[in-house]
């Protein structure tokens, strides 16, 4: 299966949440390839502390930069330059080992078919290194997107750019999961962007273990279904 990436419309959004919610639901291994900045916690130990699913792995990042930063500027200041040939293999390699280590586990189709969730760093265009985009490691990756927008003033201009890029780049598009509704923008951005829905989260202020249990329960359905499309 091709790994699934989580991408959204910007900065703070909610793409740790959601990937810990869709990384429940299908049971899917995480990785986040790059981290920039670790204050007080990366997004691979809050993805620990919300999944519960006993088959769930997290795999160790490729860069973990201090700097709270653009990620080509992170690793500029640690005289670094990210490589998207490395984090392709390296995606490679953790499919192979999870297809091998499912298939030894069991025969039943919903192991050997488990995701790998990768979330990535900010939106579509932001920069990984002098040359190279988020973007363009989707297309290394030759992963599947899931949209994540959040509901705010501005958001259906920021959502439509992300799905544009993502039509001109002919990027496959899972869907939109709303993360914070209260605006009911939801509609206009699905109705714009040519983008189905998978599903919306409501505004939490502080979720948990229950909250992505409960919410990984209510869009396990809907995202099985997107994902067979």
């Amino acid at each position: 299966m091709q790994p699934i990436f989580v991408t959204g419309i910007g900065t703070g959004i909610g793409k740790t949440f959601v990937s810990a919610i869709v990384a429940e639901a299908l049971e899917a291994d995480y990785w986040k390839p790059v981290q920039a900045g670790f204050d007080p916690s990366t997004d691979s130990e809050r993805i620990r502390d919300w999944v519960t699913n006993p088959h769930t792995m997290i795999h160790p990042e490729l860069y973990k930069l201090k700097l709270a930063a653009s990620p080509h500027i992170s690793a500029r200041d640690e005289n670094l330059r990210i490589d998207l040939n490395i984090i392709r293999d390296r995606c490679e390699e953790i499919v192979e080992s999870r297809s091998i280590g499912q298939k030894e586990k069991s025969k039943q189709d919903k192991l050997e078919k488990r995701p790998l969730i990768v979330e990535g760093a900010g939106g579509l265009l932001v920069p990984l290194n002098e040359d190279e985009f988020v973007l363009d490691l989707v297309k290394k990756l030759n992963a599947r997107v899931i949209l994540v927008s959040r509901n705010y003033l501005g958001s259906i201009n920021h959502s439509l750019l992300t799905a544009r890029i993502c039509a001109i780049e002919n990027i496959p598009v899972v869907g939109w999961i709303f993360n914070d509704q209260f605006m009911h923008y939801e509609e206009e951005i699905q109705h714009w962007s040519g983008f189905p829905r998978i599903g919306s989260i409501p505004f939490l202020p502080d979720p948990g273990r229950n909250e992505v249990k409960n919410l990984a329960a209510n869009l396990q359905s809907a995202l099985i279904q997107h994902l067979a499309m």
